[in-house]
């Protein structure tokens, strides 16, 4: 009973932190788009997918890494957290020239690249960031980084678009970035003074043992990084800033699904660590109950947006953005083969098969790349939609088949049920609500209260009927 609520509380911080930060990101997105309009939004989105980019390559493999050993030997976190930061720290400026080397040579505006270098020096902050939060991670107290960032998240919206208000650049934005994360690590590292006794020395030979263990993890992270950009990076270079902004319109309306997959497989990622002692039954359980919960979320969302995509375009964005409605349905298509790729590479990963999830993201990368280079040139925009989906489909079939042959097969029946009864459901309200035309917001509100109802529904009759849940809730009391 304890692990589950401990599994609830760190799946709730982490969903929370991620949900802000998507809402946030949301919200500054659409308030750009409208104060500045589709281009600086295009420029502000490349700045920040090169920013992505090179801090997922410093970081995102260290912090995976240290995770996982952490979760094995909590007794080592001084040593990982001292001589991890000074190991990040040296990274981090090494990835941020190449930043400022690679936007030199390519042939953006004086302006786009000026906010790309601003926006690059959030890597420093936010990678060493990604430390403390390995460590908050491992030891399942994900709440302290949900105290440590949403409050900044939400001061940081504040202070952005006030600052559009008062006619400031995308250029100011981009140094309001900087300076909240800095305050993010600050914050991090006054909890974490109080949860590990810091040893003020620097391991050499961690550092250098770190630096090879974590050679397969940077590679997978930077490649996979690279792959999740690639749309925006092909369509900068083969179209203009503009197109970038429609773009990141779509991948806008996709976010919030994506902060909460991940959320949840991060939270659940210990869990994957110990059950791989429990046996490849028990891993089994695991990841066919978050794909499943994963696909609740996903395809009725797929549906939605096929229904009122263009609605919703227009009312976040402005009315130029409803000629993305056709990519944006492309892309959405990919929510329905998510929830098993982002589940089954924490499986991997937990059992020790980095090099497959590696092997992916090459495979992913390499075609998706070479094809979106081909559509975006010849369908510019709904050619990056397209790409959207291709990559999806590659890195879905390589992590089903992988699964199936190392670890176990996916009872692919039992994972779709429930998915397709509440998926049916919405679509009869979809239907319903587009016959009667109402106004759009009042069909998002209803169909929201609906999707809701279900879910709350089927859960309860899941957990095995009204009757069984009071119970439960009564004998907890």
């Amino acid at each position: 009973m304890v692990e589950k609520y401990k599994f609830i509380s760190n799946s709730l911080s982490m969903i929370v932190n991620k949900l802000a930060q998507s809402i946030t990101a949301f919200v500054l997105s659409a308030a750009i788009a409208r104060a500045l309009g589709a281009e600086a939004l295009g420029q502000y989105l490349l700045a920040y997918s090169y920013y992505f980019i090179f801090v997922g390559i410093a970081s995102q493999g260290l912090k995976i890494l240290f995770t996982r050993e952490l979760a094995r030997e909590p007794q080592k976190t001084p040593v990982y957290l001292m001589s991890g930061t000074c190991l990040q720290l040296i990274f981090s400026f090494f990835s941020y020239a190449a930043l400022v080397i690679v936007v030199f040579l390519l042939p953006y505006s004086s302006k786009t690249s000026t906010v790309c270098y601003i926006v690059g020096l959030t890597i420093i902050p936010f990678a060493l960031s990604n430390i403390t939060e390995a460590i908050f991670q491992a030891k399942e107290k994900m709440h302290l980084i949900a105290i440590s960032t949403v409050p900044i998240y939400i001061l940081r919206l504040i202070i952005m678009i006030w600052a559009m208000q008062l006619k400031y650049g995308i250029e100011y934005l981009g140094a309001i970035l900087f300076f909240s994360e800095t305050l993010i690590l600050v914050i991090e590292w006054i909890f974490i003074t109080r949860l590990v006794q810091i040893q003020w020395q620097i391991d050499r030979g961690f550092i250098l043992k770190t630096i090879k263990n974590a050679r397969t993890f940077f590679a997978i992270e930077a490649i996979a990084v690279v792959s999740d950009r690639i749309q925006i990076l092909i369509l900068s270079l083969l179209g203009n800033e503009f197109l970038v902004g429609l773009f990141g319109a779509i991948t806008q309306l996709l976010q919030p699904f994506l902060i909460i997959a991940n959320s949840i497989t991060l939270a659940i990622f210990p869990r994957f660590l110990k059950s791989v002692y429990q046996g490849k039954d028990k891993q089994k359980q695991i990841s066919e109950k978050i794909i499943e919960i994963l696909l609740m979320i996903g395809l009725p969302l797929f549906l939605g947006l096929l229904f009122f995509g263009k609605n919703l375009l227009v009312l976040i964005y402005e009315s130029d953005f409803a000629e993305a409605n056709t990519a944006l349905s492309l892309s959405a298509m990919s929510l329905l083969f998510l929830p098993f790729t982002r589940t089954l590479c924490y499986v991997l990963v937990a059992n020790h098969f980095e090099v497959v999830n590696l092997r992916e993201v090459v495979i992913t990368t390499t075609l998706g790349s070479l094809g979106g280079v081909a559509l975006v040139s010849q369908y510019h925009l709904l050619g990056a939609g397209i790409m959207v989906l291709l990559m999806a489909i590659i890195a879905f079939s390589q992590y089903v088949y992988f699964t199936y042959t190392l670890l176990f097969p996916l009872n692919l029946s039992r994972i779709i049920r429930r998915p397709v009864v509440i998926s049916t459901l919405m679509v009869v309200i979809f239907l319903i609500l587009k016959k009667i035309n109402l106004d759009f917001l009042f069909t998002l509100i209803i169909a929201t209260s609906f999707y809701i109802f279900f879910m709350i529904f089927i859960t309860i009759n899941a957990l095995g009927g009204i009757h069984v849940v009071w119970q439960k809730i009564i004998k907890n009391r």
